[in-house]
């Protein structure tokens, strides 16, 4: 899938840096919306066993969150505040990727307020979810 946004500008609207980036492109972006792709490289470091493991799967996921508040303050010409995961709740891993296959990951905002943001994310693989959770990230003061 084409990516609305350079790999290098997506990957200046999430704090993490490289070898820990695992997001690398935005898909499409909307009121309370946002789906983020990533492309699983074979020196991924969540590659473990010939697999994209389940510790990159979530990570995949809070970037794409993540994204979501980059772009928002982009365009708003402002710096990206620096996020935590508060918390994950009902994660569901149903399948572990292999290297060169791409993840797309949706991400719907529940709720937003003061810095608190609730989503529900699914992760699909091939069209076919392979997982999903709710996460609520925190925003650093």
């Amino acid at each position: 899938m084409e990516s609305m946004l350079q790999k290098s500008l997506v990957e200046n609207l999430i704090p993490q840096k490289a070898p820990f980036v695992m997001i690398d492109k935005m898909l499409a972006f909307g009121d309370n919306t946002i789906t983020a792709g990533l492309t699983i490289a074979a020196d991924n470091i969540f590659v473990e066993n010939g697999r994209f493991n389940e510790s990159g799967i979530i990570e995949h996921m809070a970037q794409s969150v993540a994204l979501y508040t980059g772009y928002q303050y982009y365009l708003k010409k402002e710096p990206a505040p620096t996020g935590y995961i508060g918390s994950v709740k009902d994660a569901v891993i149903l399948e572990l990727p292999l290297p060169g296959e791409e993840l797309v990951t949706e991400v719907n905002i529940i709720q937003e307020f003061m810095g608190v943001t609730l989503v529900d994310i699914i992760t699909k693989r091939n069209n076919i979810q392979i997982a999903s959770s709710q996460m609520k990230t925190v925003l650093a003061q």
